[in-house]
């Protein structure tokens, strides 16, 4: 499932399978940051083409990528972690922090994630209010605070530039 923001430039990308998780975390995410732009994919292989412009979306001629990825650790045919792994391997896209939520307590889930380059792992709470609070406050972090260096500039090049690259 697509849902595409107004506008060309998305502020969240989230890769979520569980779509009661994804309202969840978007309903939150408006809750406190009302104008924020929020693209949801519930396939790590269908975002990875959407960032790099393949496949269905080669037609795409934004240039911009999101502000943070908020990627499920555990998604059916391409896992959290190969997803993580392509993200930060390519250009492109190894400057966007990405934020995995994960239901998983594994310290090898969470080992690898770090080694893979993830910028922060989030346990997702069991109650919804700790649920909406956790999103809230990764909003306001990675949304508000937190500052990407200036060659980053939330832009790439067309993906004929790297047509060798993304799995």
């Amino acid at each position: 499932m697509e849902l595409r923001p107004k506008g060309d430039k998305i502020d969240v990308l989230l890769i979520e399978d569980n779509l009661h998780d994804a309202e969840f975390a978007m309903r939150a995410l408006r809750g406190e940051h009302p104008h924020v732009r929020i693209l949801h994919f519930q396939d790590g292989r269908v975002a990875l083409e959407f960032l790099f412009r393949k496949g269905a979306y080669a037609y795409r001629t934004d240039p911009h990528v999101p502000k943070v990825i908020l990627l499920d650790l555990k998604l059916f045919a391409l896992s959290g972690l190969e997803v993580l792994r392509a993200l930060k391997s390519d250009v492109r896209t190894r400057c966007v922090p990405v934020v995995v939520m994960t239901s998983s307590l594994e310290d090898s889930d969470l080992a690898q994630a770090y080694e893979s380059g993830a910028n922060s792992y989030i346990v997702k709470p069991v109650l919804c209010e700790k649920f909406s609070r956790t999103i809230s406050d990764l909003g306001l972090y990675w949304l508000s605070l937190n500052r990407l260096p200036p060659s980053s500039n939330h832009e790439y090049p067309h993906p004929d530039a790297f047509a060798n690259s993304f799995p």
